[in-house]
């Protein structure tokens, strides 16, 4: 049976939505899924349509959204679709919205440098085969400096400082580039490569991108196969968000 995926891209102009959006429809079409874009959050107000899915990407980097908007979201993927983004496309998102942090793994907090720093990506070695096969590779670009959740399974990593800042007077440490998590049934993918399109147009990067894909799309089926409610409660009806609602 067909994959269906939604993308919803918007916000900020500087991360070229539309291009990278283009891209992600690309990669999808030619892993046989049936691809809806939309340039509206409008497109998350059908919660029954939502649920359906296989498979959403966000990639609206700032701007705010309706709350009701978050929870019908956050209820599609623990019930099994997938959500996979990357860049401030998805952890730079809705920044007055902590259940949007809280679902996806992270938020944006700095780039030292901005654009155009050079630094390396680091594949981790985990019990994720998502990242195997590929090599440690550098960028030239905006590296992200994030603030995460410590449940995520990291798949990549990079260094500070790189650049100089107030940062840089502590040690240096060791920050996610790539990470997993679940949300109730769901997959959650996140990459903070991506400012712009020629960046997710890098080998490596278009790379990651397909495999964080279709990973987060097996969340139904994974949903299928293992009896979560059963161990963690209702999962769909989950209302320790509150406070931002």
């Amino acid at each position: 049976m067909t994959k269906k995926a939604l993308i919803v891209w918007g916000g900020w102009d500087g991360h070229q939505p539309k291009q990278v959006a283009e891209i992600f429809k690309g990669i999808l079409e030619e892993e046989n899924f049936q691809v809806e874009v939309s340039n509206s959050l409008d497109s998350y107000a059908d919660k029954e349509k939502l649920m359906e899915l296989d498979l959403i990407i966000p990639h609206w980097t700032m701007g705010e959204i309706e709350k009701k908007y978050v929870l019908n979201i956050s209820e599609a993927v623990a019930s099994g679709v997938g959500l996979a983004g990357c860049h401030g496309g998805m952890c730079d998102s809705f920044r007055n919205n902590v259940d949007w942090q809280f679902m996806t793994g992270g938020n944006w907090v700095a780039h030292p440098g901005n654009d155009g720093v050079e630094y390396m990506v680091n594949i981790k070695h985990s019990s994720s085969p998502l990242l195997e096969g590929l090599s440690d590779f550098k960028v030239v670009s905006e590296q992200y400096y994030l603030h995460y959740d410590p449940a995520v399974e990291v798949l990549a990593t990079t260094r500070f400082p790189v650049f100089h800042g107030p940062h840089a007077t502590n040690k240096a440490v060791e920050m996610p580039v790539v990470w997993t998590k679940r949300w109730g049934f769901g997959n959650v993918f996140y990459s903070s490569l991506g400012h712009q399109a020629n960046i997710i147009a890098m080998p490596e990067v278009s790379l990651i991108m397909r495999r964080g894909f279709l990973w987060a799309a097996e969340g139904k089926t994974r949903s299928k196969e293992l009896d979560v409610e059963s161990i963690y409660g209702n999962v769909r009806t989950y209302t320790g968000m509150g406070d931002s609602q």
